[in-house]
């Protein structure tokens, strides 16, 4: 069944029920203010900017834009790209563009102009989407991209090169368009996180988007009365896939813009969310506010906060250690996935698994995995090998580059790119990525084990690992660590610290230095690469 069939569901089930809010702490409320014969419209100083909407609104906005689009000459197949921070328009126009037959294709917030205009050519796209943070970027290429594509606004204040979304869809109907959709059918182009260099065009089909329904909402139950708080980029699979487990039993969620400690826990006692999925970073905000007494619990009400899960990257067993620590009752989970395995919960760890911490878990429901070695053979258990998935969610292919997609597709398998290792239990343990493991020496160094040791010095905000290039041993490991806001640690307090780890497991360079992140919370090692190596670019997409 295709996904665009629940939201006609949850209209017709809970039409008048609240089913998105927006909420932007660094904006005031506008208020309307009558002196005399004027209309006065000033910022209210004591509420931040909130709109919500009804799954009616919803399904009306979406059946609006899907009539729009087909009144303009887009078709089955078509592809309509959207650039849009997160907002209550978002879902409603992704949600247009499935029940056109249209193919969405989400385009990262933080893409430059050459990058936007990179992956339109590459995914075919003949509309996009875009919002106000992004006029002067579409602007700079629009001579370009504007030839053979329709572009819309979002907002106010329609620039002169785009038409105007509101005015367009105001008066389209809102009855839900004719066309048949299938499970085989295509239904989303979404991009790789881009911390392996140029993106690659992921397509997936309608089958995977319901399955990541189905996934999420077995792992973590989700019932009408959850209230699902999301804060990273709805771009992101990891984002929409674990609310599309709230969307499949109609709940509620909440669409938070800011990451800081506060916000969060604002966001979570004024709206009583019950789920949050936070990054590894943002988790970290949190402990360290608590801990200097920044965030005081008794002044926010927590108490039906049930569930914290992360995923997007490796999680430190340390951190899981502090938040149960101060959170006791909070059910956790990780969860394990890729874009090319529509995010989340190919793997997840499972809320009764919390003594397997530093673990990813098992394969989620409705997923196989292996381990194997280079020739794809299953390893011995407690050997290192590659992970590799398979599952009603694998995408379909790299769109427009066969060599790539054959390259990880094999014999119905995905091949991650992710070494891991399997427990006595069965439970799958992350070692790292396959092109950033360190070969020193004949060695194979995994810089996850590294950066999770490390990151238990008191002192340490953040860690990368990498390789740096050595002329006797090959490559040596370099830490990059950021420190924790007004801590002095020096490089020999490290070195000693680490004297816990096995000799040849040691880095032997340290940098003090920030770590860059994605909006996903992945570390980007290309760009340490090329800082500290002088590595390019486009020579780290060989190296991962």
């Amino acid at each position: 069944m295709p996904i665009t069939e629940i939201l006609e569901q949850n209209a017709a089930k809970y039409g008048n029920d609240v089913c998105l809010v927006e909420i932007n702490p660094e904006v005031k409320e506008v208020r309307r203010v009558t002196w005399k014969e004027y209309e006065l419209i000033e910022p209210n100083p004591t509420t931040h900017y909130r709109r919500e909407i009804t799954w009616n609104v919803f399904n009306e906005k979406a059946n609006r834009f899907a009539n729009m689009l087909l009144s303009r000459g887009v078709t089955k197949g078509d592809k309509v790209a959207i650039l849009l921070m997160n907002c209550l328009e978002w879902l409603p126009i992704y949600f247009g563009i499935l029940k056109t037959g249209a193919l969405a294709v989400p385009l990262n917030f933080r893409y430059a102009s050459d990058e936007i205009e990179y992956c339109l050519k590459l995914a075919d796209v003949d509309v996009l989407v875009f919002g106000p943070e992004f006029i002067g970027r579409i602007e700079a290429i629009d001579e370009r991209i504007s030839k053979n594509r329709l572009l819309f606004y979002v907002g106010d204040n329609c620039p002169s090169f785009a038409e105007d979304y509101n005015s367009l869809t105001a008066n389209c109907s809102s009855v839900s368009p004719d066309i048949k959709l299938t499970d085989d059918d295509d239904a989303a182009i979404y991009f790789s996180s881009g911390t392996t260099g140029f993106p690659k065009a992921i397509l997936h089909a309608h089958r995977s988007l319901m399955h990541s329904c189905k996934v999420e909402q077995a792992h973590h139950g989700q019932t009408k009365d959850d209230v699902f708080l999301c804060i990273p980029p709805l771009y992101h699979t990891g984002a929409k896939m674990h609310w599309f487990g709230s969307f499949l039993v109609g709940g509620k969620a909440v669409l938070l813009k800011g990451t800081k400690p506060k916000y969060i826990f604002d966001a979570v006692s004024q709206e009583q969310c019950t789920i949050v999925w936070l990054l590894v970073p943002w988790a970290q905000d949190i402990l360290e506010a608590i801990d200097r007494g920044e965030l005081k619990l008794e002044d926010y009400k927590l108490d039906q906060w049930r569930l914290m899960h992360i995923g997007a990257q490796p999680v430190p067993p340390s951190l899981i250690k502090r938040w149960k620590e101060i959170f006791p009752n909070h059910e956790y989970d990780t969860n394990y996935g890729l874009s090319e395995s529509i995010g989340p919960g190919a793997v997840h760890l499972g809320v009764e698994n919390i003594h397997k911490v530093g673990a990813i878990g098992k394969a989620g429901y409705g997923w196989k995995t292996r381990i194997v070695d280079e020739n794809g053979n299953d390893v011995k258990q407690g050997d290192v090998g590659e992970l590799i998935l398979q599952g009603p969610g694998v995408m379909k292919c790299y769109y427009h580059d066969k060599k790539a997609t054959e390259e990880v597709l094999k014999d119905g398998w995905l091949y991650t790119g992710d070494m891991a290792v399997e427990d006595e239990d069965g439970f799958i343990m992350l070692v790292d990525r396959k092109k950033d493991v360190i070969i020193s020496g004949g060695e194979n160094l995994y810089p996850v084990e590294i950066e999770n040791f490390i990151r238990n010095h008191d002192a340490v905000h953040d860690v990368a690992v990498i390789g740096l290039p050595d002329s006797r041993l090959g490559e040596i490991a370099a830490a990059i660590i950021e420190l924790k806001p007004n801590m002095i640690v020096t490089e020999e307090e490290i070195n000693e610290f680490c004297l816990g780890m096995p000799r040849y497991k040691r880095p032997r360079k340290i940098i003090f230095a920030d770590i860059p992140r994605n909006p996903t919370g992945k570390i980007e090692k290309p760009k340490l690469r090329e800082i500290y190596c002088g590595v390019s670019l486009v020579e780290a997409q060989n190296k991962g």
